[in-house]
């Protein structure tokens, strides 16, 4: 009895401990998001959901570079759609049965199938595609120092495990053709098989005992692929599979330069401008900007999880194309870098974070990248699951200037002119109409 179930307990077990490791990492990630500041970004609900049909699920902003955009459709759509076969794959491994929503489905199951295998396809060229764009055609921001080391190999780990697994699977429909036509036990007649077909003939001299061995290692090879894929996400870039979505839903819906203003300056004015006013009682030190990644909002922390790394905002930023230092990818990069680190230090110290001696400003982040900065949103409109950067570049400049003291020698100029004259010019008020009397 215990033979005749081993396969299925089996894949019950690899089953559970893929989805229960993957939930300890997304419950990590959940936890490091919200150490930031709290931030409402629930209003307007219907927005919204459009917003995020027309970005995330639409592509629009992908689109607006048409081969690439329609490149990253072709694996986008595919990779979703093929995925549904995995509820089938899931159940046979667990009852122990083969194609179990064939007979139910009829005709629209071969059309599934197709479906599928064309999909499979198409997610085969766009990653070929993209694997050349990266690594001969040499195109310039995906060349650039941020992405040396593990995001470089990151990029290529992703698209080598996509290769295999759609391999796997039309190797795997392909030993299915040809066992259901030589009548193998379990192997009954169904599906439609237009891309594996062609596949067909490199087996079809095989032994039907070492065709059923290689459909089956295929299958494992898929379902446990998948796990692994779904497990390595959390640590990749390509954990922006499951954070667009809500990072997109979540988005600013002011005007991109619009900037938020802070409390505690704006309490500050309104009691100079009104000295009857009573002050407020505020708890504890007011700090302004922020330091660290705890000073962030939660939302720049989840943009930093939803990069994609693509290196459109640098590829459109002023700064950066004249050369300056500042790159928007760069640092949603180091704020994911530190987060993690944050994090890695909670998990060490028992939930709770234990000074390091380090910080995002500074030890991540330049002055230096921050004041190169046109603040043109230029990135932020730029990218596929809008991203904010100049909100957390702007954020650690005020902690520069309000806290360190910090700012470059021409903005300290400019608010000595304008705390002294009223103007950021070196004239005295008196003297601004002297132009008039030249004239």
């Amino acid at each position: 009895m215990l033979l005749t179930i081993l396969p299925q307990l089996t894949f019950f077990i690899i089953l559970a401990a893929g989805i229960a490791l993957f939930a300890m990492n997304v419950r990590k990630i959940s936890r490091n998001i919200k150490l930031g500041r709290d931030l409402n970004r629930t209003d307007q609900p219907g927005r919204r959901w459009n917003l995020m049909a027309r970005v995330a699920m639409g592509q629009t902003k992908m689109m607006v570079r048409p081969i690439p955009g329609l490149l990253h459709l072709f694996v986008y759509v595919g990779f979703v759609i093929i995925n549904i076969e995995v509820v089938e794959i899931i159940l046979d491994g667990l009852f122990g049965t083969h194609r179990l929503f064939a007979p139910f489905l009829g005709d629209f199951y071969n059309f599934l199938i197709a479906s599928f295998e064309i999909l499979a396809l198409l997610v085969l060229v766009g990653v070929v595609a993209f694997f050349i764009r990266r690594n001969i055609m040499h195109i310039k921001r995906f060349r650039q120092p941020d992405l040396n080391g593990f995001p470089r190999n990151d990029a290529n780990i992703i698209l080598l495990v996509e290769v295999l697994l759609m391999s796997a699977f039309l190797s795997m429909n392909a030993a299915d053709l040809i066992l259901q036509g030589r009548g193998a036990e379990h192997y009954e007649v169904f599906g439609s098989f237009p891309v594996s077909q062609v596949l067909v003939p490199l087996f079809q001299n095989w032994s039907t005992d070492s065709l059923i061995l290689f459909e089956r290692f295929m299958w494992w090879f898929h379902i446990v692929g998948i796990l692994a894929f779904l497990n390595y996400l959390p640590y990749s870039k390509h954990m922006h599979i499951v954070m667009a979505f809500p990072n997109v839903w979540y988005s600013k819906l002011e005007p991109k330069g619009q900037l938020d203003n802070m409390e505690a300056v704006t309490r500050e004015v309104k009691l100079m401008l009104d000295p009857s006013a009573q002050p407020e009682e505020v708890s504890g030190p007011v700090k302004f900007g922020a330091k660290d990644v705890q000073d962030l909002t939660w939302k720049n922390l989840m943009d930093a999880y939803s990069c994609t790394e693509c290196g459109r905002c640098t590829s459109e930023c002023p700064a950066n194309i004249t050369g300056k230092l500042l790159s928007p990818r760069s640092i949603m990069m180091k704020t994911r870098d530190r987060l993690e680190e944050v994090g890695k230090n909670m998990d060490a110290n028992k939930g709770t974070f234990s000074d390091d001696g380090k910080s995002l400003l500074h030890s991540y982040i330049t002055p230096e990248e921050l004041w190169a900065c046109t603040t043109c949103n230029a990135c932020a409109e730029a990218c596929p699951v809008n991203i904010d950067p100049v909100n957390i570049i702007m954020q650690l400049r005020q902690q520069l200037v309000m806290e360190e003291s910090a700012p470059p020698a021409s903005l300290g100029t400019m608010f000595s002119n304008m705390e002294n004259n009223g103007a950021p010019w070196q004239f005295s008020p008196n003297d601004r109409g002297n132009w008039r009397d030249e004239a």
